[in-house]
């Protein structure tokens, strides 16, 4: 939670917040995300327009995961750049003074008090930011579909030609009777 008591409602007014805090849960993607409890890096800027505090901000945190060519761990760094209006609870989402009673509709955009939860955008903001397919290396072979080596181990790795089984009696016959032709009547 953040606090927006400094900054007041006069609209126009500006402050600036930095602020590490540990990662949540599952901040990720199946194959890349940022390990629970890593340190994220978030810088604020908080202005108050008459609607309500417009929060504009980027997070920094360190990813893990894996290859999706070679499933070698891959580790890197991930900038999440958000933007997100939370209104006074006094007001609807018009800006205007809301009505006793009225429904005020989703709570994530509304301050509660002076006190505004970020992690819901956050969590948005860096997931979206994350490479759907992460790889250790941007020329990353992969594996071998075969075998499941990885090629960038071995470069050179091949294997034979695949033969239809169907074809098999045909290839040992070749073998077995030479590869050169007759011609009938030498």
């Amino acid at each position: 939670m953040f606090d927006t008591r400094e900054l007041g409602r006069r609209p126009g007014a500006l402050t600036r917040v930095s602020r590490t805090v540990p990662a949540p849960a599952d901040l990720g993607i199946e194959v890349i995300g940022v390990p629970q409890g890593e340190p994220v890096d978030i810088e604020l800027r908080l202005e108050s327009v008459v609607d309500g505090v417009l929060v504009t901000g980027t997070a920094r945190a360190p990813l893990q995961g894996e290859c999706v060519r070679c499933l070698e761990p891959v580790r890197d760094e991930v900038v999440a750049e958000f933007q997100e209006l939370y209104s006074y609870p006094d007001t609807d989402d018009r800006g205007r003074p809301s009505a006793a009673g009225e429904d005020e509709g989703e709570e994530a955009g509304f301050l509660e008090g002076d006190l505004f939860d970020l992690e819901p955008v956050l969590r948005d903001a860096v997931v979206l930011a994350l490479p759907l397919q992460p790889v250790c290396r941007e020329d990353c072979p992969g594996l071998c579909p075969e075998c499941g080596a990885r090629l960038a181990d071995d470069p050179e790795h091949h294997h034979d030609d695949a033969v239809d089984i169907r074809w098999a009696a045909l290839r040992d016959f070749s073998r077995t009777h030479g590869s050169g032709e007759q011609h009938r009547g030498e």
